[in-house]
């Protein structure tokens, strides 16, 4: 099976890779593209491949747009990591797609699903293509957080923000100034709104950015220890089930 990959995030390219080398399917990889352009070129000058993980977003824009470009005749199996209601025209639209981070059990079942039916995916017509973009665009992500101060609210930068605990049903945040903030909002609320490159979910209680982090040190139970900045009293555990995924994250 000749497989390419169409991903502008190492992390996430190699993550699948990895997967690949674990499946019981026997493959080639062809290459990893990283952008619209690029995949435009390597169609051009290549027979197609027997399927293809595309992600959505890439380094130059959707990846829809490189069929807006070239016919693609290959099955296309799209990797997102947009929420359960954006994916909702993936599931209408009956396209294959993997919801990112991808698990192991979930690409052997869309390579099973490939090898049984043979049935490309890839026959995005214009109304179609028109349907995805507009149920899929991202939300861009907030350059700031209102927070409490005193009797009334300030506004901070998303940027100058360390790190971010809840504590009796509460959620502070911690800047570069050592200042703590009450956030009016609960942590999904916060966390879906950052930008997941630049801050991390180490568990159910904390928020981290990569910026604050100093050392990472290995700790009981299989999990890691960080030395973040400003610290203070609180004590930055990465849980079990999310320590290889932080270390993706922190491309170690």
């Amino acid at each position: 099976m000749q497989i390419l990959i169409i991903e502008d995030e190492p992390r996430a390219a190699r993550q699948l890779e990895k997967l690949l080398t674990k499946s019981a399917f026997d493959y080639q990889l062809l290459d990893i593209i990283d952008s619209v352009k690029g995949a435009v070129v390597w169609f051009q000058e290549n027979t197609a491949p027997d399927v293809v993980f595309m992600d959505i977003q890439l380094a130059d824009g959707l990846s829809f747009e490189i069929f807006q470009k070239i016919e693609v005749e290959a099955p296309i199996i799209f990797t997102t990591a947009f929420d359960e209601y954006a994916i909702q025209a993936f599931k209408v639209n009956s396209v294959d797609y993997l919801l990112k981070p991808v698990q192991q059990e979930d690409l052997e079942v869309a390579l099973h699903k490939f090898e049984k039916t043979k049935k490309a995916t890839n026959e995005l017509d214009a109304t179609l293509l028109n349907t995805l973009l507009t149920s899929i665009q991202s939300p861009k992500k907030r350059s700031g957080i209102l927070v409490k101060e005193g009797n009334g609210f300030v506004q901070i930068k998303i940027s100058d923000l360390l790190y971010v605990y809840s504590e009796s049903s509460m959620t502070f945040g911690i800047t570069h100034t050592n200042k703590r903030y009450i956030i009016d909002e609960t942590m999904d609320q916060l966390f879906d709104s950052l930008r997941k490159t630049m801050f991390y979910r180490i568990n159910r209680g904390q928020i981290v950015s990569k910026a604050s982090i100093q050392k990472i040190e290995p700790y009981f139970n299989h999990r890691l220890k960080l030395t973040v900045s400003n610290s203070r009293d609180q004590e930055f555990i990465v849980s079990r089930k999310k320590v290889h995924d932080f270390k993706e994250w922190m491309n170690i």
